[in-house]
């Protein structure tokens, strides 16, 4: 199973918005910088956090973005869900375009839906504040101002 790069870089965007200390906005140049993104590939995947009230953003010269939530509140298994279109894993998961003629009596569709399940049901069990837990080493490594005061 492999997420999109949408859904990787939407967790990377949480995770840099989590790590950002009191009432400070990060940007989404910032986070382009950090993560090495297009700001305009950003942009959309932002526009889609803040649709999901996961995001707020702040405008004007000095406005940027910052979490709508608590880390605690933010579900993992939840935004993967929202942020994914599809989990077609193989072509007879989509009923529209499926052509495999042994569908009707394979078991494999049922084994990777079962997989699929108990990989979600991981993620249902996580919040950002739990990817957050090692907060300050997040803080290096994303080059954040680690001499801020909580």
């Amino acid at each position: 199973m492999r997420l999109k790069k949408y859904t990787d870089y939407a967790l990377r965007v949480l995770i840099y918005t989590g790590s950002v200390k009191g009432d400070k906005l990060a940007s989404i140049k910032e986070i382009s910088e950090v993560f090495h993104i297009s700001t305009n590939h950003l942009s959309k995947i932002v526009y889609q956090l803040g649709k999901m009230e996961l995001i707020e953003t702040v405008r004007g010269r000095s406005g940027g973005i910052r979490l709508a939530k608590a880390p605690e509140d933010i579900n993992i298994g939840t935004v993967v869900r929202q942020m994914e279109e599809d989990f077609l894993l193989m072509e007879c998961f989509d009923r529209d375009t499926n052509q495999c003629v042994i569908t009707p009596s394979c078991h494999l569709k049922h084994v990777l839906n079962e997989a699929l399940s108990a990989f979600l049901a991981v993620l249902d069990q996580y919040t950002l504040q739990d990817i957050l837990a090692n907060h300050a080493e997040l803080r290096v490594l994303m080059d954040l101002d680690e001499g801020e005061e909580l």
